[in-house]
């Protein structure tokens, strides 16, 4: 077993060593009563325990089972239309509409059901944990302080999750006493800023425990640092003074049975300023450090002469991928390897048939739309850009054939886009970079969607993907080994990493003063990685409206959809369009794809719609279950369920 796998078979003994029970976060009787004595005897018996604190933590590694990831409609799961009625990953269906529902909540992560633990349970663990840490005699102090600061982030996490799905939550303070009645152990929900505020607390009390950084990256990885926990303070002052939280008038009714009212009523300002300085503090902090934007580091086997374009794309596609004791850009991840590379390859690719690839999970077009032109503007204000014509055919050409197979037809909408296009998406014709084959551009491998049925081996229904537009920016571009077939390379696809931070910096300096110097700082350095230039220059040189980042409105416009682009398919947009109140506006768009059966090019590039989402302000935040509203009467439903 490799060392940096060894936290992973700790968490899962420590998961084996504690025991199952009901899934109710009102049980007053810890799961594992009966054993405390056992299991805070000594220093490793405590350590197991610490293992099963972060091992809920731990299964967030599966994309399809994170709330915002699963619904932010940038990955879908159309197995529907392909005739397949085993539904796996239920939560990608949730961007459908009409999914969720309250008798049975999909990802309940209140109560826990299927794949979805309780997020209570959790920290109940955490309360365990905490108030036991004292027993073993053979506990350093030292160790004993940063297995508490660790463990008090760990309840802060879990308190803060459960806010993002469910607004106000009953804060878990402390766990029940064996004594209490039923009434006490009846807990109505906490208003929602007292839920922020709560965990503030905690992040600020975990920190200073905490080190900097790992010393031991081949034992330690994975464990929590103090740039974590500054960077989870910053967005949690993000999330309290974004507009869904703050001020919110759909929730200005909404109240306890006892009336105490559960939302803020008044937007607060100054909650921007101080989410503006927590941003800061982590960027210092994990600056400090030496974290920082991620380029690309050539491997051995890669001639040093690699070809620009292709740098520019693998500095911020390898910014995902790349190993994670080698990426000086990752703040957090999780153990888990990112498991769904198989579901998103294609399997066809010129010169090689790459027989494990499934096509199951596609990228609809409208995701496309919203990345820049190569002059890092949007295409349909770019006035250098044929927007109007963008349908009709092109053939690939020398300017871009390390991103279009030359001679290859295809259509004017994938030629002239920015860097980020062709790192994140896979499409008729586009360029696969990977591990077999680095030049010359003429035998760069590349995708073949339309007319693949006609390759002696394979039939039509594995020809390509429903919407054919593969997620390219989530395959490693070393999964493409040297025999040119499919070989998974895994990684750990990053919770935060610096280009979120200097762009929520970015956002909170906007919204709290408007546009300044830091603020198109911050802002331009995500852009340069990839050859944009500066957000003022671009507008006023190729912009139909050269104005809008001058103007403090304009500028929210473009932070929120250079947030969309830089964070693409990472499990941020279901989130950010959440609290940015912009959710019902994107997600209720028609889903739509390419005609994948055609083998022309003017048939295969008419678009189809697949649905119409149907969704309603009721989806900003989850149901609690209906059998959870009978186990405790002093909770009231989220509005509008």
């Amino acid at each position: 077993m490799k060392k940096n796998n060894i936290i992973i078979a700790l968490m899962a003994v420590a998961f084996a060593f504690s025991t199952a029970g009901c899934k109710k976060y009102l049980d007053i009787v810890p799961q594992n009563v009966g054993t405390l004595e056992y299991a805070f005897r000594n220093r490793n018996e405590a350590e197991k325990y610490l293992f099963t604190c972060y091992n809920t933590l731990q299964q967030r590694s599966n994309m399809v089972n994170d709330p915002w990831f699963a619904t932010g409609g940038e990955l879908i799961l159309p197995q529907e239309f392909l005739g397949q009625t085993n539904l796996t990953a239920p939560g990608l269906q949730l961007v459908k509409g009409g999914v969720q529902n309250k008798d049975n909540p999909v990802l309940d992560y209140w109560d826990g059901s299927g794949s979805a633990p309780s997020y209570f349970d959790a920290i109940r663990r955490c309360n365990t944990f905490l108030e036991n840490v004292d027993r073993p005699i053979d506990l350093d102090n030292f160790e004993k302080e940063r297995w508490t600061a660790e463990v008090k982030f760990l309840k802060a996490y879990y308190h803060f999750f459960l806010a993002k799905m469910y607004g106000p939550i009953p804060l878990m303070r402390e766990n029940i006493p064996v004594t209490a009645n039923t009434e006490e152990t009846r807990r109505p929900r906490d208003p929602v800023d007292s839920v922020f505020n709560y965990v503030v607390q905690l992040l600020d009390e975990a920190a200073p425990g905490l080190p900097v950084q790992i010393d031991n990256p081949e034992q330690e990885l994975g464990r929590i640092t103090r740039v974590i926990a500054l960077s989870l303070k910053a967005e949690v002052l993000v999330a309290q003074a974004s507009p869904l939280f703050n001020g919110n008038p759909d929730y200005a009714g909404v109240k306890n049975k006892d009336g105490a009212s559960l939302f803020s009523a008044v937007a607060d300002h100054t909650l921007w300023e101080k989410a503006a300085q927590a941003c800061k503090d982590a960027i210092d902090l994990a600056e400090s450090a030496g974290l920082g934007l991620y380029t690309y580091i050539i491997p051995p086997n890669v001639p040093a002469s690699l070809s620009e374009p292709l740098v520019k794309e693998m500095n911020f596609r390898a910014a995902i991928t790349e190993a994670w004791d080698k990426n000086k850009e990752l703040v957090w991840a999780l153990n888990g390897s990112f498991g769904w590379q198989q579901q998103m390859f294609p399997k066809l690719v010129s010169g090689a048939v790459v027989t494990r690839g499934q096509n199951t999970i596609a990228c609809p077009f409208g995701v496309t739309d919203l990345f820049y032109s190569k002059n890092g503007v949007p295409i349909e204000e770019d006035k250098t850009w044929d927007y109007t014509n963008r349908f009709t055919a092109a053939t690939g050409d020398a300017d871009h054939e390390f991103y279009i197979k030359k001679g290859y037809e295809t259509i004017k909408n994938n030629f002239d886009r920015e860097v980020r296009y062709y790192a994140s998406f896979g499409f008729d014709g586009g360029i696969w970079f990977g591990n077999a084959v680095y030049s010359p551009a003429s035998s760069l491998l590349s995708i073949q969607g339309k007319g693949a049925s006609s390759i002696s081996g394979v039939s039509n229904a594995e020809s390509g993907n429903v919407f054919g537009i593969w997620p390219k920016k989530l395959c490693n571009y070393l999964t493409v080994n040297d025999t040119k077939s499919y070989s998974a390379s895994g990684y750990r696809l990053p919770l935060i990493r610096m280009a979120d931070l200097y762009l929520l910096y970015a956002e909170c300096l906007n919204e709290a003063g408007g546009p300044t110097d830091d603020v198109y700082h911050y802002l331009d350095i995500v852009r340069a990685r990839t050859g944009l230039k500066g957000v003022v220059e671009s507008w006023a040189d190729y912009s139909n409206n050269p104005g809008k980042p001058l103007t403090k409105d304009g500028l929210r416009q473009i932070i929120h959809r250079e947030r969309r682009i830089e964070l693409c398919m990472e499990g941020k947009a279901g989130w950010d369009l959440r609290r940015w109140k912009e959710y019902l506006e994107v997600a209720t768009r028609p889903i739509q794809g390419w005609t994948v059966s055609q083998t022309t090019t003017g048939a295969y590039y008419q678009l189809t719609t697949f649905y119409v989402p149907s969704l309603s302000v009721k989806d900003y935040l989850w149901p609690i279950s209906s059998n959870e509203l009978l186990v405790n009467q002093n909770l009231v439903q989220n509005p509008y369920w």
